[in-house]
């Protein structure tokens, strides 16, 4: 089916994703993770490694509130997701170097297994979705969704 259609291209790419969504979820569930708390994580391990959007000489870890931001939800929503993943061992709250009364949330080590063991099982999975494309249809798409998130950055 080939269309120009934008309500057309909206509904195929609304089935693409819900496709992938399930994938994903069904990918996540023998972890016993959301697609929520994986981002989560993923934010709380970026900012470990990149240091803390606080300041230097803070630390590395990420605040609640800086959680809360990247993933663009509520510092209640935040809190449950994190409450969720310590109970589970896989983030810890640290006190702040710079700020006793602030924490920061960094991976356990388990946490961090577990998030690489996901991301290559991510990679599998997305790979087998995508095979039924040709390499350079899928260089195309790549291209084609880049460009549509650049403009909504």
């Amino acid at each position: 089916m080939t269309t120009t259609d934008p309500a057309a291209l909206g509904e195929l790419m609304h089935t693409a994703f819900r496709g992938l969504r399930k994938r994903w979820m069904q990918q996540l569930a023998p972890y016993e993770l959301t697609p929520h708390q994986f981002r989560a994580m993923g934010a709380v391990a970026r900012a470990g490694h990149q240091g803390s959007a606080s300041g230097p000489g803070c630390g590395t870890g990420l605040r609640l509130k800086e959680l809360a931001q990247r993933l663009n939800i509520a510092p209640r929503s935040a809190t449950e997701v994190v409450d969720q993943l310590e109970a589970k061992g896989l983030v810890e709250r640290r006190t702040h170097p710079a700020d006793r009364r602030a924490m920061l949330l960094t991976l356990t080590e388990a946490g961090e297994r577990l998030r690489e063991a996901v991301l290559s099982d991510r990679s599998r999975e997305a790979g087998e979705y995508f095979s039924v494309l040709p390499d350079e249809d899928r260089a195309e798409l790549a291209r084609i969704l880049g460009d549509l998130a650049a403009e909504r950055e």
